[in-house]
C-alpha cells in the first residue's frame, strides 16, 4: 500500500495526479467528497489556495531577509556617524569631561587591556515559522564590550558559524526544515570569545 507523502513538493504532486485523474474519470468517479473544479471546496480550489499561501511566504522571507540586511546596514552607518561626531567633540573640547558631559560623552579613561566579553545570556527563539527562526538574546554580563555576536548551528554533528549580529537578535531565513536544530550564540571582541550561550532547540 503506498505511504502518503510527507514533503510539500510530493503532496502537491499527487494533488494535482488525482485532480487530473478525477477530471479525466468522471463516470468512474462521479461524487468525490471534493469535485474537481467546485469553487470553495473543490480540489483545484484547494490546491490553488496552497500556492498562493506558499507564494506569500516565499516573498515574506525574501522581504524580511532583505528588510533585516537594509537594517544593519542603516545600523552601522548610523554607528560612524556617531563616532565621527563624538571625534570631533573630544578634540574640540580636549578631552574635557564637564564640556562632554554637554553631549551626552565624557573624556577618554586611561587605557585598559581589553578582555573577551563574558557569556551571551538567556538566549531563547522568540519567533519561528516554516524555515526561519528570530533569536534573542542578553548581552553578557561581564567581561570585554562585545563588538559583534557569532550565531552557530549544528543538527546531530559539528557547531557551524552562520551569522553574526551586531546587535541582541538576529533572523535568520533559509534555515533546514524538518529537523532538530541546535542554536547557540558567541559574543566575540578583538581579545577574544566569551562563553557559549546557553542552546536553543527548534523544528522549522
Amino acid at each position: 500500500m503506498p505511504r502518503f507523502p510527507k514533503k510539500e513538493a510530493d503532496i502537491l504532486a499527487l494533488a494535482e495526479r488525482l485532480f487530473a485523474g478525477f477530471k479525466a474519470n468522471p463516470i468512474l468517479y462521479p461524487n468525490p467528497p471534493h469535485p474537481p473544479n467546485q469553487p470553495g471546496n473543490g480540489l483545484r480550489w484547494f490546491i490553488n489556495l496552497y500556492q498562493v499561501h506558499r507564494e506569500n511566504l516565499i516573498a515574506a522571507r525574501a522581504a524580511a531577509e532583505s528588510t533585516t540586511a537594509a537594517k544593519d546596514e542603516a545600523l552601522e552607518t548610523l554607528v560612524e556617524a556617531i563616532k565621527s561626531d563624538l571625534l570631533y567633540a573630544e578634540n574640540t573640547a580636549h578631552d574635557d569631561n564637564d564640556k562632554l558631559k554637554l553631549i551626552g560623552w565624557s573624556g577618554k579613561a586611561a587605557k585598559t587591556p581589553l578582555a573577551p566579553p563574558g557569556q551571551v545570556r538567556l538566549l531563547e527563539a522568540a519567533k519561528q515559522g516554516a524555515g526561519w527562526v528570530v533569536l534573542d538574546w542578553k548581552a553578557p554580563a561581564d567581561g570585554g564590550q562585545p563588538n559583534a555576536y557569532k550565531v552557530q548551528r549544528r543538527s546531530g554533528g559539528n557547531w557551524q558559524d552562520i551569522a553574526t549580529a551586531i546587535l541582541t537578535e538576529a533572523t535568520l531565513v533559509d534555515q533546514p526544515r524538518g529537523i532538530e536544530l541546535e542554536y547557540r550564540v558567541i559574543a566575540v571582541n578583538k581579545a577574544g570569545e566569551g562563553l557559549e550561550s546557553n542552546t536553543v532547540e527548534v523544528v522549522l
